[in-house]
Formats: C-alpha cells, structure tokens, sequence
C-alpha cells in the first residue's frame, strides 16, 4: 500500500470497523462492466484472423440475448436441424461495443442424436461463456469425419459428417458477427479463375452427376476446399472455387 501524505494539521480522527466498510460497500452504486478497448487478434494457419475478447465470471446472462437461427438439412436425415446462437452484446451504446457468442441451441425432430446434441450444446456453450479466443471450436468441429463417409450439398461442396457441417455454420457466425475475418481471393485470383472457366466451358463439355453445381460440368473434388471445381487446364489439375493448382 502507497503512503499518503497529509499537509494540514490532524484535527480529529475515527478508526473506522468493519462494519463501516460493509455499509460503504453495500452503499455504493454497482459499477457496470467493462472491457478494455485494446483487442487482441490471431491468426490461424488459413490466413483468418480473429478478434480475442477475454470475458471474466463477472458478466452474467442478461435477460435477453441478440441470437440467429441456422437451417442443417441432410440427406443422412429425414429431419432437418435448427442450430440457435445467441450472442451478448458488450459495451452496448458505447464505441468498444461488441457482440460476442455466448450459447447455442440445436432442435430437431430426430431423437436419433439427442444425447450427442446435448452434450455437444453444453460443451460449446460452456467454451463460448469462458471467452478468449473460441473460433478454434470451427476447426475442430470441420475436422470430424462421419465414418459411415459424408455426404454431398447442393452445390458440389462435400460435407464429412453433420459435426462438420456444424463447425461451418459456426464459421459463418463468427464472420457474420465480425469475429473472424473471411479470407477472400484478390483480384487477380479472381480474375484468373473467371478466364479459365469461361476458357475451359468454351472448350469442353462434360457429363457427371454434379451437373446441378454452378461449375464447370465434369469438374472433381479439390482436396484443398472439398468442393468439385477441379478442372485440368494448361496440363495442370485447377481449383476454379480456390485456386489451387497443382503446379503451384
């Protein structure tokens, strides 16, 4: 503890009890939580990164949370799933205001996963209230391979199991609430994957079963973005979704 200094004369003095500082405690105005405004960023090994706000046990679920609602339909199932992510707004009305993850729900009519649904809300939700950096739960959750093999979306893009499909509906969250940057081709990228399919479409036309996919007919999986975009052209194996080539 510091020294004070005094510069006037004691008059008078009163040692003060405990239970004088109860009362002074119990006395005094609740001070509201806040953050500090400094924010923490990272970076993962695909180039996002990601705004790190470290909650305390201090902030409590308030009455209402601001939330989004996400629509899952499989063909493994004949019921669709309803993942429900409620957020907790930080700082609201001031400039540091933040909206950050704080639980998930997930309904479905198919009793089939309910124990596993269970569990899995809770642990998310758990890691979601401790704070820090949560978008690790996206990788984790894209990782999980379906050992009955997955399944394919509209569109072409794989999907390895129903896990996965949940970590990427966590992933658009994140990026929706501004917690985790989308990385995005640039403009030479793009421009490049735009000649090439209008090249290779021109030159080509092939038949396969993801004929209802908005890329080229024919195309294979890329194993780099697991969606079937991968065309050969110039003698070498092309990604049009993510550029990935194999001659680098």
């Amino acid at each position: 503890m510091s020294a004070i200094k005094i510069d006037k004369k004691i008059a008078k003095y009163r040692v003060q009890k405990a239970e004088d500082k109860s009362a002074e405690a119990a006395s005094a105005p609740a001070a509201p939580v806040r953050f500090e405004p400094a924010v923490e960023m990272t970076h993962d090994r695909q180039g996002r990164s990601s705004k790190v706000v470290r909650m305390t046990e201090e902030v409590q679920r308030p009455e209402m949370l601001v939330g989004s609602t996400y629509k899952i339909k499989t063909p493994v199932s004949d019921h669709a799933m309803y993942v429900t992510i409620n957020d907790i707004i930080l700082n609201e009305g001031t400039p540091y205001e933040q909206r950050r993850p704080f639980e998930v729900f997930i309904n479905s009519k198919n009793l089939d996963h309910f124990q596993w649904i269970v569990a899995l809300t809770r642990i998310i939700s758990a890691v979601f209230r401790k704070g820090g950096d949560v978008t690790f739960l996206v990788d984790e959750l894209k990782a999980v391979f379906d050992p009955r093999g997955g399944y394919w979306q509209a569109g072409g893009k794989f999907m390895p199991s129903i896990i996965a499909e949940l970590g990427y509906v966590i992933e658009k969250h994140l990026q929706t609430i501004g917690l985790l940057k989308k990385v995005e081709l640039g403009d030479n990228e793009k421009k490049l994957i735009a000649d090439k399919k209008a090249e290779f479409e021109e030159r080509t036309k092939q038949t396969d079963a993801f004929a209802k996919s908005h890329f080229p007919d024919g195309a294979q999986l890329c194993a780099k973005c697991s969606t079937a975009a991968v065309v050969m052209m110039d003698g070498c194996m092309t990604c049009l979704n993510c550029g990935d080539s194999k001659c680098g």
